[in-house]
Order: structure tokens, then sequence, then C-alpha cells
């Protein structure tokens, strides 16, 4: 079994920082819809300003307000403004690989969703691996591949 990416927030702005919580990030509902991230789901969280790396669980906040809302000790490692990256991950068999397709969210300073991707990889004749972001429409944009051979 393999920890694979299954979705992400990517550069959501967080909203809140609230240190007398019990702990978890709250998000948006419709923004965990658009990437697959479930209620009580364990997420992975970056702060690309600081480089902080911290794990928490989700709660859903009120939907259509586009709250990231860092609680309990989560707090702590970001402050409003600051942009992360939210991820949830699966565990698959390697065989599986090539039918996950992790759905990616990006937004603008004021947490509206700017983009939907998601990741593509796939086999070539030869079993080498290929990486393609996708967007909305499953066309592949020009960015290139960051993947080695299996």
């Amino acid at each position: 079994m393999r920890k694979l990416v299954a979705g992400k927030l990517h550069g959501i702005h967080v909203t809140e920082a609230n240190l007398n919580y019990h702990g978890s990030i709250t998000l948006d509902p419709d923004h965990c819809e658009a990437a697959g991230i479930l209620p009580m789901e364990f997420v992975e969280i970056w702060n690309k300003n600081s480089g902080a790396r911290i794990s928490t669980y989700v709660i859903l906040g009120e939907r259509g307000s586009r709250c990231c809302i860092l609680n309990g000790a989560a707090a702590r490692t970001c402050q409003p403004g600051d942009q992360i990256i939210v991820s949830n991950s699966i565990y698959l068999d390697e065989a599986q690989i090539t039918s996950l397709k992790p759905r990616i969210v990006t937004f603008d300073q004021d947490n509206h969703i700017l983009d939907r991707l998601s990741y593509s990889v796939d086999l070539d004749a030869h079993g080498r691996y290929s990486f393609s972001i996708l967007d909305e429409a499953n066309e592949a944009l020009a960015i290139p591949a960051l993947v080695s051979g299996a």
C-alpha cells in the first residue's frame, strides 16, 4: 500500500486563528466538497508563509463563508492572511494509481475558487509513469512532468 494525495486546497488563505478551541481546521463545506475532503478527516497542512507543517482534522464551517480557521494548537502555526495547502490522502495498492484522480482547488486572496484541477498518473508502453495536471475540462495543462520511471 502507498499513501497518495487524494485532494488538495492549494493556496487557501487563513481567515482566523482561534487558540481557545479544541483543535482542528474549520473549512467551508463548498471548498471541502470541491476537493473531496470529508468532515473529521485528517489532513496535512503546509503553511506557505512560514514553512510550518501540521496534521489535524477537518470540521465544517458555514457554507459559502470561504472560511479557513485554524483552531487550538494549530492556531499557533498560522496567522490570518497566511497562504496554506490542505491535503488529504488515501492508501492504495500501486496497481491502482492510474485510477486515482485527486482533485485540486486553487484560490484567490479572498478564498474564491480560481481553478479546479486534477492530477493524473498514467503508464506508457514501457511501464514508466507519466504525470499530468488537468483542468476542469480534463485538458492537460502545460506544466512539465516531474516524475521518474518506475
